[in-house]
């Protein structure tokens, strides 16, 4: 220690005393005094409470939640698997293996997927309920966060045709400002994730043709739905 330092030391004996320096008691400086304080106090509990919810939000920001997932186990179109995301509906498939439907939904989701009946209730009852006729509407709201800003604008297209009526690719397209984009809309519409609740089949050819369905049955189940809507086919009146 220099000889300056030692002597602003000795004209303030409580710091040698506070730093061990000297046996006499003296009070430590007013700094070490506060220190003490705010150590004895600890944090408040309000401190704690906000320490614990900026942690929990992190958390859940770092680990999205979960999709969960269910079956109808029969319906007038076989079985179904559906999937819920906190947004809303996410999937539904017509049946295949459960491991299967899980690994794809967990690749287009990027999510970790769980079997759940209570999750998914509400859209397993109203999905069977309009199947079998006892519903006209769906009131369920849709993820498709997972799915190309295009493909997104296509489906919400189709979720507008209203039941009963039907449209084409090539109006849909133009609806959407891609006029030349008919086959394009089709193939959007062929990946659609949510079928049934957003009504790609009453989306069909210039000529009136049911052309394909991805679900099970294809047409025939494309058919089904529309006769299950009364739309008007042939001869439809298509949505402007």
């Amino acid at each position: 220690m220099t000889a300056g330092k030692a002597k602003r030391l000795k004209a303030h004996p409580g710091w040698e005393a506070w730093l061990g320096d000297n046996d006499r008691p003296a009070r430590a400086p007013r700094l070490a005094r506060d220190l003490d304080a705010i150590l004895a106090a600890g944090p408040k509990p309000a401190d704690w409470d906000q320490a614990r919810r900026a942690l929990q939000h992190k958390l859940q920001a770092a680990i999205p939640a979960p999709v969960y997932y269910g079956r109808i186990a029969r319906s007038p179109v076989g079985a179904l698997w559906l999937a819920v995301s906190e947004q809303g509906l996410v999937a539904v498939e017509f049946d295949r293996p459960e491991a299967e439907f899980r690994r794809s939904l967990e690749r287009r989701t990027h999510r970790r997927a769980l079997r759940a009946d209570d999750p998914t209730d509400k859209a397993r009852r109203q999905l069977l309920d309009y199947l079998k006729g006892r519903r006209r509407r769906f009131s369920l709201d849709v993820d498709l966060s997972h799915v190309s800003t295009f493909q997104r604008r296509v489906l919400h297209a189709a979720q507008a045709v209203p039941r009963g009526q039907v449209s084409t690719y090539g109006q849909i397209a133009r609806q959407i400002g891609k006029p030349r984009a008919a086959r394009a809309v089709g193939q959007a519409l062929g990946s659609n994730p949510i079928p049934i609740v957003i009504p790609c089949h009453r989306v069909l050819g210039a000529d009136g043709s049911l052309h394909g369905y991805s679900g099970r049955g294809g047409i025939r189940t494309k058919a089904w739905l529309l006769q299950l809507e009364q739309a008007q086919l042939p001869g439809f009146s298509a949505v402007p």
